[in-house]
């Protein structure tokens, strides 16, 4: 369905209405997706929602449902959680796959490796927010008093858990919209360099919010990877940037001689009419 389409588009140009087409057909396929990932996400229920209890009470707390009607809100929601999860990479090589027809041919070889990067760095970031999920709950737990009972309802602990997940999915893809960005002309490396005081300065709050109990080495894991990636993305659009500079050069100097050309061509006919 989104390969016809593409294979009727080899040369990187397509009318409006079949890019409204192309994004349609993709954007089905994201659905599709997402629908049998939240699937699984159900089957997956009980045993994530039995870690995150058994994380939380290790600490002190308790988990409290608090209706009738609750397990069954809290079931659909983890499932589409771990549904957005499972279908993350499909939802990214799909943004990919509409962005690479619009590339030329040495752009798209070079940012296969890139792209081959995104779907693991998600599933990392993932992976670092479970990580920092028992630390931010241990320094929140800790400040509760020794007379009371930390009794935490379900509706705050899930979203506390899905969106800290996500958030550090995302941040470890944004990389690769970095450099996406730079491939479509919307982002050039100077404008990255020029404010990356200001980006160091937002990665180091993220880390800081997201590991809250001030400890120094969790702060250190969250800001580290996110700070090399940035400076590898930096590095890849700089030369993107300079391949491209290259190329308009030599089409600007090839241009001259095309004119001269065709007039060596045409002088002979106006010499022979005088």
């Amino acid at each position: 369905m989104v390969s016809s389409t593409r294979r009727k588009n080899t040369g990187g140009h397509m009318p409006l209405k079949r890019h409204f087409k192309e994004f349609r057909n993709r954007l089905i396929v994201c659905v599709i997706t997402l629908l049998v990932t939240s699937i699984v996400g159900f089957f997956l229920y009980k045993p994530v929602m039995a870690f995150m209890i058994e994380l939380v009470s290790d600490l002190g707390g308790t988990i409290n449902f608090g209706s009738a009607i609750a397990p069954l809100d809290v079931m659909i929601r983890v499932a589409l959680w771990i549904g957005m999860v499972l279908a993350a990479p499909m939802f990214i090589w799909q943004i990919w796959a509409f962005i690479v027809p619009g590339l030329l041919r040495k752009e798209k070889r070079l940012t296969v490796s890139f792209m081959a990067a995104a779907i693991p760095l998600f599933l990392m970031g993932v992976a670092l927010g479970i990580y920092v999920i028992p630390h931010a709950l241990r320094f929140f737990l800790s400040l509760t008093p020794d007379q009371a009972d930390n009794i935490i309802p379900v509706m705050d602990f899930l979203p506390f858990v899905t969106r800290l997940t996500l958030a550090f999915g995302i941040a470890m893809v944004l990389p690769v919209g970095m450099v996406g960005l730079n491939l479509v002309g919307i982002l050039p490396a100077k404008s990255i360099l020029k404010h990356w005081r200001i980006t160091v300065f937002l990665i180091t709050v993220f880390s800081a919010v997201a590991a809250p109990g001030g400890d120094a080495l969790s702060m250190f894991f969250i800001a580290g990877p996110m700070l090399v990636l940035f400076i590898a993305a930096t590095l890849f659009c700089w030369i993107l940037d300079r391949r491209r500079a290259k190329r308009e050069a030599k089409n600007r100097e090839a241009a001259p001689t095309e004119v001269e050309a065709a007039r060596a061509v045409s002088a002979p006919k106006g010499s022979d009419e005088l």
